[in-house]
């Protein structure tokens, strides 16, 4: 059952704020395409976060006789546009995400093999404030060495549904990738902006023996991740070789979970200093208004 509350009037608005400590809402027009498309998300949103007097999330149709009073009072002229109330008062008009996931959505499956729309799969919990960022990976730029081509495409790392070897799907078709002469695979991931990673999600699905009966060898599961970071173009094998990762990572097996993913933390690039303390012995105190220079000169 939606947990969305369609807003019909403003004193029904202002009921809603007065007892709710955030309120999400969802400002949208019958008419407006990108208004649909996000519509899924938003309800999915409603029902996974929404708590009585806590969290609640509405929605208010700027064409409604009385609704739209509320959206003209919040000074909405673009649809589609969330505002963020916090006890109240407003906390952020989200207009250009939504802009954004609306083109996400529009876009979503693109060089997918398993489908596209919906709520992209998950194989773990995120870390707490932080939210996935793979929709900024340029995917015309992707490059995946030592795959076996034959039966993949790069971007099938990237698909949004739930990967077939977790509901042992019956389609032909991989829906995941495999190296092809060792056990080797060099991925370049371009960005279309500045990132800062904190995590990187992996999910591998090797069969068990005797459940890939065609295949010479049963595939394993990666267990050092070497990252290079900054770089313009991908890299050879060689080259990778010869110059120092930023970061390598061993990936040990109890680190898997139940859906067959690993949460790979990379190394902080920001520090934090909550108290210095200096140990040792003081001698005579200085008088600081006079500072001697120390030198040849006067």
């Amino acid at each position: 059952m939606s947990k969305t509350v369609e807003i019909t009037s403003p004193e029904q608005f202002s009921d809603i704020l007065s007892k709710s400590r955030i309120v999400v809402a969802d400002f949208y027009a019958n008419w407006c395409g990108p208004c649909k498309q996000i519509a899924p998300v938003f309800e999915q949103l409603s029902k996974s976060l929404s708590k009585p007097n806590i969290a609640t999330f509405v929605k208010v149709n700027t064409e409604g006789d009385k609704a739209k009073d509320v959206a003209q009072a919040y000074a909405v002229t673009h649809l589609p546009t969330f505002i963020l109330f916090r006890d109240g008062k407003i906390v952020e008009k989200l207009k250009s995400l939504i802009e954004k996931l609306s083109s996400d959505i529009e876009t979503a499956g693109e060089g997918s093999s398993s489908g596209s729309g919906g709520m992209t799969w998950l194989g773990a919990d995120l870390p707490r404030g932080y939210s996935d960022i793979s929709d900024v990976i340029d995917v015309k730029g992707l490059e995946l060495l030592n795959a076996d081509d034959t039966e993949f495409s790069v971007r099938t790392l990237f698909n949004r549904p739930k990967p077939s070897g977790l509901d042992k799907s019956d389609s032909e078709q991989k829906d995941w990738v495999e190296s092809d002469t060792d056990e080797q695979l060099l991925l370049f991931m371009p960005f279309n902006s500045s990132v800062k990673l904190h995590t990187i999600q992996i999910t591998s699905l090797p069969p068990k023996a005797g459940e890939d009966d065609d295949e010479d060898e049963i595939p394993m599961r990666p267990k050092t991740i070497k990252l290079f970071t900054n770089r313009p173009h991908n890299l050879g094998f060689d080259e990778a070789e010869d110059i120092q990762p930023t970061q390598e990572i061993e990936i040990g097996e109890d680190e898997w979970n139940a859906n067959g993913t690993a949460n790979v933390g990379l190394r902080s690039e920001t520090v934090r200093v909550d108290r210095i303390r200096l140990i040792g012995e003081s001698g005579e105190k200085r008088d600081l208004g006079k500072l001697e220079k120390i030198g040849d000169g006067e």
